[in-house]
């Protein structure tokens, strides 16, 4: 056995096993050469669950999925060269919702470098600010205890104190391929990696108390996993201050069996009267989470005067684009609930909490009219699909249209479900790679859905090659194009449809026949209430195609809002 090659896999066994230490369990792995020892590592650790998938970029949304399905860093390997840039649009979603990752690059060594060696690019840094830690051990640098030290050490830094990406850049000389393999390495014994919580300090709840006491407020809970004692703690807060808690669909806390009485979800409806916005001015805003899906909440938040938003974010980032942050409260949100209530905060006016609950009532009889078997859009897809929803399932909903339908319409109900959407960047990339990634990571009969739009869909046709050994239903809300642009000025303009619209005519049947993917297509309410149901029943990947009349849809959108 070379003892070139043998060196080289020690290394990567060593570096690897110090990760499984740390509670890793998962790698997503690319063809490669030189990645060739990190890939075999893998293999022979008892304790990784390996997935290959050809597509790097495919391959980094699947493990973001993995991550955070599991709130556990998942393992990302590719040979050097362009290889890895394919995963930047993942690594920076990752950076911005929080979601830890292990980006392991392999590399060329140093003496291949800057002379125009095959397939060689400076990979230092290769994520620039997106990722936590740039680590790279050198060709020599120690022996087997520093490697699955590093290992321990890079899964820390990817959860604590800002979860994300960090980077692994891993050079190797050839030859890569040892003569036999070693044994796999024993089971590695753990090392705790325990993430604290945070509590405010004295002086800030005092302060934060008098606030809550001054007048009516509200507290509004934005996208974010907050564990699961939060729905119970925040939802008794807001009974003790007698005030709405708006909850963006992405919180959670619209759904499950924790008090729900002040819980509002149609306030992206009613908050578009100017009249209710101009005689409803909460004196404090207490917010959890990232910045909310709806943008009538943002604006009118954004409205109110500088100092009244009350900020909680225990990672240490600054969420607060509208710059109206009073206190930023560096503490874990159920913590923060249990410190508040300990101080006893007296309850809000008399009527104050009944308004919203009587422009919640108004709202939420705007969109059943709607939605009747002759109005076949968004809101009745969204209803029937929750509606027939397992509890514990999980959903994950794209960004343009489909969160955006999910907030509007989704309402509260009283079984749990796990939301997921890629909101740190917002874009319409990786969708089917995250979902198949979460069904991948998702516990035995847990139900795996996704809802995501046609472009969304088209943008990532390869993450399909993960639909082995995954279960999973895909629902796509084909209208036609890009239609978030048709509530936008865009949508008066002469080249609408060219540059904004952007329609495939793509006929969907044939990219499941391509991938060996169960398709059914759907034009009405009935039809797909039975395709849904028929899919939750079947093993394996399924894909739904919902078509949706985007005038109609349109005009419905409107009856519901009415300033549209």
């Amino acid at each position: 056995m070379s003892d070139t090659a043998a060196r080289n896999l020690q290394r990567a066994l060593a570096l690897i096993d110090g990760m499984a230490a740390a509670g890793v369990q998962r790698a997503v792995v690319s063809p490669g050469s030189r990645s060739t020892p990190l890939a075999l590592a893998c293999e022979l650790h008892p304790s990784i669950e390996t997935r290959v998938l050809i597509d790097e970029r495919c391959a980094a949304f699947h493990a973001l999925g993995l991550a955070r399905a599991t709130d556990t860093p998942a393992i990302l390997i590719a040979t050097s060269g362009s290889a890895p840039t394919h995963w930047h649009p993942a690594v920076v979603e990752a950076d911005q919702a929080m979601v830890p990752l292990l980006l392991l690059t392999a590399d060329r060594p140093p003496r291949l470098q800057g002379c125009g060696a095959n397939q060689t690019i400076d990979q230092t840094r290769l994520f620039g600010s997106a990722t936590r830690a740039f680590l790279a051990p050198g060709l020599d640098d120690g022996d087997g205890d520093y490697l699955r030290a590093l290992g321990v050490r890079a899964v820390h830094q990817s959860r604590w104190p800002l979860p994300g990406p960090v980077q692994l850049n891993l050079p190797f000389e050839e030859p890569l391929v040892p003569q036999r393999l070693p044994a796999p390495p024993q089971t590695p014994r753990p090392v705790a990696v325990e993430i604290p919580g945070l509590q405010a300090p004295d002086p800030q709840l005092e302060r934060v108390a008098a606030i809550l006491g001054r007048g009516p407020g509200l507290i509004v809970c934005g996208p974010g996993h907050f564990g699961a004692d939060f729905a119970g703690t925040v939802s008794t807060l807001a009974g003790a201050l007698e005030c709405p808690l708006l909850a963006d669909p992405l919180s959670g806390l619209r759904f499950g069996d924790h008090e729900r009485r002040r819980v509002l979800a149609r306030y992206d409806s009613f908050l578009r009267d100017p009249v209710f916005c101009r005689s409803h001015r909460p004196e404090w805003v207490l917010r959890f989470g990232a910045v909310p899906v709806s943008k009538p909440l943002q604006v009118w938040l954004e409205d109110l005067p500088a100092g009244r938003l009350l900020l909680t974010d225990p990672h240490g980032r600054w969420p607060d684009p509208g710059h109206g942050v009073g206190e930023m409260l560096r503490a874990t949100p159920a913590l923060l609930c249990r410190q508040l209530l300990a101080r006893a905060p007296g309850a809000g006016p008399a009527g104050w909490l009944q308004d919203f609950l009587q422009a919640e009532a108004a709202a939420e009889q705007r969109m059943r009219n709607a939605v009747r078997e002759d109005g076949w859009f968004e809101a009745q897809l969204v209803d029937d699909l929750l509606e027939q929803l397992p509890a514990g399932s999980q959903l994950f909903v794209g960004n343009s249209m489909p969160v955006r339908e999910l907030d509007a319409f989704s309402g509260t109900r009283p079984k749990a479900l796990r939301l997921f959407a890629n909101r740190g960047t917002s874009g319409i990339d990786g969708h089917v790679s995250t979902l198949l990634g979460l069904a991948r990571a998702a516990a035995p009969d847990t139900r795996t859905v996704g809802l995501i739009g046609d472009l969304a869909f088209c943008h990532d046709l390869n993450g399909l090659l993960a639909a082995p050994g995954c279960d999973a239903t895909l629902v796509v809300i084909n209208n036609g194009g890009g239609g978030i642009f048709r509530y936008l000025p865009q949508s008066g303009l002469e080249t609408f449809e060219r540059y904004w619209l952007t329609p495939t005519g793509l006929d969907f049947s044939h990219a499941a026949r391509l991938y060996g993917v169960p398709f059914r297509r759907v034009e009405d309410a009935a039809s797909f209430r039975a395709a849904f149901a028929d899919s939750l029943r079947q093993p394996g990947v399924k894909l739904i195609e919902a078509r949706i009349d985007p005038q109609r849809s349109l005009e419905l959108h409107r009856a519901c809002h009415p300033s549209l």
